[in-house]
């Protein structure tokens, strides 16, 4: 069972997970990170490294439609596995409603 990441990851897009992470399996998009749950071993380091509380384990109700999306943009998004710097305004974000309606971003990031 992996990890998954959710909405409140967008725009905030902190990287604390990455660096911790023992298999590499987080990807990078624009405003977003998500993680391959073929790669990922469950080992829970990452969650609670995110400052966002964005990283949820899949055995939570109601979190399917995170786990498509999760694997959906892993397969196409470059790998990340060294922290970056988060976005300037990730604060103002961290914990709005609504964010994948209006902010979420399918375009990849820069990865490492």
């Amino acid at each position: 069972m992996p990890y998954v990441v959710v909405e409140n990851c967008i725009k905030c897009k902190y990287m604390d997970c990455v660096e911790v992470c023992p298999v590499d399996c987080f990807y990078e998009g624009e405003n977003m990170l998500v993680i391959h749950p073929d790669e990922c071993i469950d080992c829970g380091v990452c969650e609670p490294e995110c400052p966002a509380e964005a990283i949820k384990p899949d055995t939570e109700s109601g979190l399917e439609p995170w786990l498509e999306l999760n694997a959906k943009y892993a397969k196409s998004w470059p790998n990340i596995s060294v922290k970056k710097e988060a976005p300037a305004d990730s604060k103002e974000f961290d914990g709005k409603p609504g964010k994948l309606e209006a902010y979420f971003s399918p375009n990849p990031g820069s990865g490492d």
